[in-house]
């Protein structure tokens, strides 16, 4: 199971590197240069990020992308949700098909239980509290 993808891991590195001077305007190219990451690949992670109105994008010679959220508003956990999906350990991890025993499951119980502590964890994470490091 992978925690974070690479979309997650490059939007992560975007908005910090934004955050860092977030009245500036950024267009894809300078940032893809920046962060050594494919323009095509951070030009569809700022339309997703555009779209869930984190960062707003600016058309015209002087346009570009801009943080429309504060720092300590952009959850982790949300950049997870919006690449990723919601986190789901529990569907379950021992077998491919659906188990038929799921509401007997002993390990369903101690997985959901992991599934909610990481939730929790990363609810607490900002795009602030990780420029505060």
């Amino acid at each position: 199971m992978k925690l974070i993808t690479k979309n997650t891991d490059y939007a992560i590195r975007a908005l910090l590197f934004m955050a860092k001077k977030k009245d500036k305007m950024w267009t894809v190219l300078k940032l893809a240069k920046d962060l050594k990451i494919p323009k095509a690949f951070l030009r569809k992670i700022f339309q997703m990020l555009n779209k869930e109105k984190i960062i707003a994008s600016y058309k015209g010679k002087n346009g570009g992308f801009k943080l429309t959220l504060q720092e300590d508003k952009i959850l982790f956990i949300d950049l997870i949700k919006i690449f990723q999906g919601p986190i789901n350990i529990v569907d379950c991890a021992v077998r491919t098909k659906l188990c038929p025993d799921m509401k007997k499951c002993i390990l369903k119980g101690k997985l959901k239980k992991i599934e909610n502590y990481i939730a929790s964890e990363l609810k607490s994470i900002t795009i602030k509290s990780l420029l505060e490091k």
